[in-house]
């Protein structure tokens, strides 16, 4: 229980003081790690989240229930969804995620990570398969740009969720595959997958349901996780956008057209999706919208919907689609 609420008080934001560190004081957390190889300019880039290594405990090879069965979410609560060919869709909840950052999964044979980083609301799906070694994937604890540091558990490696890249170790520089995913209503994927899969509440004993950064995403500046700079174009810190590639759309400008078609995509958005880090109970956010972004020939789309403090810090030469 005290690691816990050791856990909530830092991920509210009460515990803002800024730990710097080292190699030499991870080394201990992280034997295998080779510090030698890395992409980091500068190790004050990373700091730490509060909880060390685990501390927010990853999750592996999780359970499913039928999407009839599936009786703890509420009709806007969000879900991360995967849909691969040939295999029934599966909806992992933000309720989940929010505690556990990172699922390990196997779908039809694909061995996947789910993550998700409240703090820039990242959610990315990757396949795990790395120079014909499959990867499991666990939290650091450390974080950069705001942005969550993941570690391999075959080399300790360190990888950047947001851009899905090794950054610290043996696999520095190494590109994981991102599969596509997107992020919806429970009841838009339930009415869409009636015989779909929806992930059961783990076992771990955390208050599911609940956001432990609530009113998170209506702040002017990040936690002072972050002290990099605000975005151009007068885009608030904390706005949505959507990336695909180098590019960012502004949530509030797809939410206003409704659907748009530009550099080859057609991106559509619809209301009826809550935010998770909005309100402290996750099912009664306000309405953030879903997107869904297709190709020229229908298919859908690698993408994430972050923070316009996090694209910009992670894409400083990134395309702003203001639609001018």
């Amino acid at each position: 229980m005290r690691i816990l609420l050791t856990l909530i008080a830092i991920t509210l934001g009460l515990w803002v003081h800024e730990v710097r560190a080292e190699p030499t004081d991870w080394a201990s957390e992280f034997p295998k790690t080779d510090f030698g190889e890395t992409s980091v300019q500068n190790w004050s880039e990373i700091l730490s989240g509060g909880p060390g290594r685990d501390g927010i405990p990853a999750l592996s090879d999780p359970t499913f229930i039928k999407v009839a069965d599936e009786t703890r979410l509420g009709a806007r609560e969000p879900v991360l969804t995967v849909e691969l060919t040939g295999t029934k869709p599966r909806a992992y909840p933000l309720r989940y995620l929010t505690w556990h950052e990172i699922v390990n999964d196997r779908v039809g044979g694909v061995p996947i990570a789910v993550t998700f980083c409240p703090l820039c609301n990242s959610g990315m799906v990757f396949d795990r398969r790395v120079a014909g070694q499959t990867l499991s994937f666990g939290v650091t604890g450390k974080l950069r740009n705001s942005d969550m540091v993941m570690y391999d558990h075959q080399t300790e490696s360190w990888w950047q969720q947001a851009i899905g890249e090794g950054i610290v170790g043996q696999h520095t520089g190494v590109q994981l595959k991102q599969l596509p995913a997107w992020m919806e209503s429970w009841a838009e994927f339930a009415a869409r997958n009636p015989q779909g899969l929806v992930m059961n509440q783990p076992k771990a004993r955390r208050p599911y349901g609940q956001n432990p950064y609530a009113g998170y995403d209506s702040r002017n500046r990040p936690y002072p996780f972050f002290t990099g700079e605000n975005p151009p174009h007068g885009v608030p810190a904390l706005a949505r956008v959507l990336r695909v590639g180098d590019r960012a759309w502004p949530v509030s400008r797809l939410a206003k057209a409704g659907e748009i078609r530009e550099a080859g995509l057609t991106i559509r958005w619809a209301a009826g999706q809550a935010s998770a880090l909005d309100t402290a109970q996750i099912a009664k956010g306000r309405d953030v919208g879903t997107i869904r972004v297709k190709d020229a020939k229908g298919r859908d789309v690698p993408h994430d919907v972050l923070f316009a403090f996090a694209f910009h810090a992670f894409w400083p030469d990134g395309k702003w689609m203001m639609g001018n």
